[in-house]
């Protein structure tokens, strides 16, 4: 019999057998990690936390580096209210392991527990994100009873946690326009918290991260909410002039989709493969200063769009190129409170977007701007490329205070979602 038979003695509920052989081993082997560790976890069960915790040190001490080992002694620690060494013990496990969920739930337990409450959240939705994608914790069958309260607790503090961060990120747009100029940026926080429900204009449209309430809803907008728009399409002879003279080269393109299997998952093609490129001005918030120095009619009439500009986020503008035969498939946008501008520049037959399942064949030197919050789609069944003037812009609807209050917000939240990965 060894130390794994009384593992297994453990998890089947057979404690004070497990507990016997766990003795038994440390008669041959004082030592022994595994069988320390197993004596730890039985004597936190009784609630003899100090013993506990002696066992729990001892294995710590003397075997390699283990992260449950490590858990199990942050929590013998908590037991005796050493809060300190509970801290430590829990970090490390974290360290050890990053993947395991359960040692993150109790460390940023512990670092709730030393007011820690930033660091708390983000480790209590790391943890939380973990474990859902392992299908784990997603509701009460998917969560074992003794754990569901601290489980509750986590989803509980980081939704109020967050709520309460971002609330200090728009003050200072408050403190310029306001307090009424935010309250649908307040509504719209509470809606992202699942505080309040999401009251859609229009049930077609379903935005997957941000729905900002009360803006007028249409899979297409007016062009009279566009004074800009005339003078963009007036553009289009220069524009496409910059364009054709970068066609020749497949230099300052990049492919819109990054990996082959997001293509795979988003792209179909006809009788070849599908593909997607850009030659981008703006990705990701960043301006492309080189593509813009080599197209600068095109650069100058964007500059003169409401492009949606969120620090690390937004916009995106590009020539957009679909090569012949590519289908982009159904999919939504993440907000309403940006919009996506088409100027169709090199349009053949047989090409169309389909947003909300209302049709619109491009046509050269007309613009249009949709909300892709809509389910939406576009496809170039030609035998020729097809290329659009891609550009977001901010929804009109929205005031200045809004756009800004979103920007900042956005901006955030973007920002804790990478220290949360990077946790």
């Amino acid at each position: 019999m060894t130390v794994a038979d009384a593992r297994k003695l453990l998890q089947q509920g057979k404690v004070a057998e497990a507990e016997q052989l766990a003795l038994r081993v440390r008669e041959q082997s004082p030592d022994d990690v595994g069988a320390l560790c197993v004596l730890g976890q039985i004597a936190l069960g009784a609630g003899n936390a100090k013993q506990a915790r002696a066992y729990l040190q001892r294995a710590s001490q003397v075997g390699p580096a283990d992260p449950l080992v490590e858990h199990f002694l942050g929590r013998g620690c908590e037991a005796v209210a050493d809060w300190d060494a509970a801290l430590a013990a829990h970090a490390n496990a974290v360290r050890l392991a990053p993947e395991l969920f359960i040692a993150r739930l109790y460390f940023a337990a512990a670092l709730e527990h030393a007011d820690k409450h930033e660091l708390a959240a983000m480790h209590y939705l790391r943890s939380l994100n973990t474990a859902q994608a392992q299908g784990r914790w997603l509701d009460a069958q998917s969560t074992p009873a003794a754990l569901r309260p601290m489980i509750e607790h986590a989803v509980s503090f980081v939704r109020q946690n967050r709520h309460a961060a971002l609330m200090q990120v728009i003050e200072p747009v408050r403190n310029q326009y306001g307090g009424k100029a935010l309250a649908r940026v307040e509504q719209c926080l509470r809606i992202l918290h699942k505080e309040a429900a999401a009251d859609f204009a229009d049930a077609r449209q379903q935005p997957t991260f941000l729905y900002f309430p009360g803006l007028p809803a249409a899979p297409y907008l007016e062009r009279s909410l566009f004074p800009w728009m005339d003078a963009l399409e007036e553009c289009t002879p220069v524009i496409r002039e910059e364009l054709l003279r970068l066609l020749p080269s497949a230099a300052g393109r990049e492919r819109v989709f990054t990996t082959e299997e997001i293509e795979r998952q988003n792209l179909r093609g006809a009788d070849v493969a599908p593909t997607w490129n850009g030659y981008y001005f703006y990705r990701h918030g960043e301006r492309r200063e080189d593509n813009c120095a080599a197209c600068p009619q095109t650069a100058h009439a964007l500059d003169a769009l409401p492009l949606s500009h969120v620090q690390g986020h937004g916009p995106e503008v590009l020539f957009s190129v679909f090569t012949a035969g590519t289908h982009l498939l159904p999919h939504r946008g993440v907000t309403n409170t940006r919009l996506v501008g088409h100027l169709p520049l090199i349009i053949p037959p047989d090409c169309a977007l389909n947003v909300g399942g209302e049709l619109h064949r491009w046509q050269e030197g007309r613009a249009v701007v949709f909300d892709d919050t809509y389910e939406h789609e576009a496809w170039n069944r030609s035998s020729q490329i097809r290329v659009v003037l891609i550009f977001d812009i901010w929804n009109p609807h929205l005031t200045e205070a809004e756009r800004a209050a979103v920007a900042a917000l956005v901006s955030a939240m973007g920002d804790f979602r990478q220290s949360v990965e990077a946790a």
